[in-house]
């Protein structure tokens, strides 16, 4: 029952991927609901770091390792994905997730520079193994809202949240 649940949590909870040269990243127009205009650098860093988190939390939850959170997770959602990797340690499982498609929009930027929320509509298989045994697959369509915040040199995820259509 406890490996059930645990699938379950980490399939539909923390769907995160990997990198691959056939993903496709589309980026929408920012629709800034903030008085703070953007920069393109901004904007270009934003991204580029969001989709490296992807690849950290790939590697994070299919070698069950939570340190390696660190460098791209803070706050709620940091929490969160080490407690799923937790989890799935215990159930003796691991996840392996392939993200197809990205299509991204920058929603807001926070007057003071401290935040930008993201709009993530995302298309990813994700695989559950016990040991080296896959025990199930499944392809997934979802929603995210992400909030990211300014780090030292990078942005970092703050919150990532999958949204009701």
């Amino acid at each position: 029952m406890r490996k059930v649940f645990v699938i379950a949590l980490a399939a539909l909870c923390f769907p995160f991927v990997i990198a691959r040269a056939q993903v496709t990243v589309h980026v929408e127009p920012a629709h800034l609901d903030s008085p703070r205009e953007l920069a393109a650098q901004t904007e270009q860093g934003v991204i580029r770091d969001y989709l490296e988190s992807w690849r950290t939390l790939q590697a994070a939850l299919d070698q069950n390792k939570p340190g390696l959170l660190d460098r791209d997770f803070v706050g709620a959602a940091k929490d969160r994905l080490a407690e799923t990797i937790q989890l799935q340690t215990g159930a003796g499982i691991h996840t392996r997730y392939e993200d197809r498609s990205h299509n991204l929009q920058i929603a807001f930027y926070s007057p003071e520079g401290l935040s930008i929320q993201l709009i993530d509509m995302v298309d990813y298989d994700v695989q559950v193994f016990d040991k080296d045994k896959q025990i199930s697959t499944q392809q997934v369509h979802a929603r995210y809202v992400v909030v990211m915040t300014p780090a030292e040199v990078r942005w970092r995820v703050r919150i990532l949240q999958a949204a009701n259509e």
